[in-house]
């Protein structure tokens, strides 16, 4: 992919919505590259009081004076001759939430570039950083990607990777990301500026999708292996943040490992609490129960998320060797 012309900077819309999108506009901001104009989701009702809340894009948008765009379709050809009037180079499109229609992709000459959280096509969709803690990879990524009218299927025009380890949870690998991809976009952006960047397909093998993330998944089931569910965890904390059925309630587990039987324990029915370490508790798991989850940060209802050692120093009366947690009532997984 070669430049267009000799100027040292671009002219860049900005399309995207979170937090995550926020980190790659604060690159660019302080990037030579300038940034004319963000697109963003409408605002949307949040909080108790469900009053109608910026994005994180919009609020940084409006805090550096930019004009701010929230169209709720890109498909309508007042809004696509809107975009087309503001004469950018290039657009970058990062977790922005709205499809990109053909018409769109074609408007800058420089075409659309998206931070994609993986390394593609590993985890192509909606929930690229829970999916792969959870799937057990050991690394991730940013892919900056030329789009096309695929799901994330377009050229790869660079990719940085990460490291996922043992304790990594989706709100840290979440962080890395949004910053590699803030950084890589603005390495993206110079190359354009200057001799070009390679342009390369997407490997046919490998591919995978990231479903979205929905609470029902996150009940935790102690029928599975320790490893899978400790993934689940760490993959889904901080939302939708796993939990399990307790004694009439949800116990919310945020961090957890999989752990060793103690010398002479025996196996038990998965989901009985097998007792506590001093900064765990001890759960057996998989379907004959002879598998170990350590939960070691967890939160009871109505309280704080806390250390376990610190939960069972305040509240080891409701955590008796012997409590069963989660459905006790379904057959055994195939």
């Amino acid at each position: 992919m070669s430049r267009s012309h000799d100027s040292h900077s671009l002219s860049v819309i900005f399309a995207g919505t979170p937090d995550f999108a926020a980190e790659s506009l604060q690159a660019l901001l302080a990037s030579r590259h300038r940034v004319i104009a963000v697109y963003t989701q409408p605002d949307r009702p949040a909080g108790r009081g469900r009053k109608l809340t910026p994005s994180p894009v919009k609020a940084l948008a409006l805090a550096h004076g930019l004009p701010v765009h929230q169209p709720e379709t890109l498909k309508t050809a007042d809004v696509q001759a809107e975009l087309a009037a503001l004469g950018a180079d290039i657009m970058v499109v990062v977790a922005y939430g709205l499809i990109l229609p053909g018409a769109v992709l074609a408007i800058p000459p420089l075409g659309c570039l998206n931070v994609h959280a993986s390394l593609l096509p590993r985890w192509r969709g909606a929930a690229p950083i829970q999916r792969a803690i959870e799937a057990g990879d050991a690394e991730s990524g940013v892919t900056i990607m030329q789009m096309d009218e695929g799901l994330d299927t377009g050229n790869m025009l660079l990719v940085r990777p990460a490291p996922i380890t043992a304790a990594t949870t989706g709100g840290e690998l979440h962080d890395t990301l949004a910053a590699l991809g803030g950084e890589a976009i603005v390495e993206a952006l110079d190359a354009l500026a200057g001799d070009g960047l390679t342009a390369t397909p997407q490997p046919e093998s490998g591919v995978t999708y990231a479903a979205k993330l929905s609470k029902a998944e996150a009940e935790l089931d102690f029928r599975r292996p320790a490893a899978e569910l400790a993934a689940r965890v760490r993959a889904f904390n901080p939302w939708p943040v796993a939990w399990c059925r307790f004694d009439g309630d949800r116990l919310r587990l945020l961090l957890a490992e999989a752990g060793e039987p103690a010398a002479g324990e025996s196996p038990a029915a998965p989901g009985t609490l097998l007792g506590h370490d001093d900064d765990a508790l001890r759960i057996a798991c998989d379907p004959e129960g002879r598998e170990v989850l350590r939960v070691t940060r967890a939160q009871l209802p109505g309280g704080k998320a806390l250390p376990v050692g610190e939960l069972l120093r305040a509240r080891g009366d409701r955590f008796p060797p012997g409590l069963r947690l989660g459905h006790q009532d379904e057959e055994t997984p195939a």
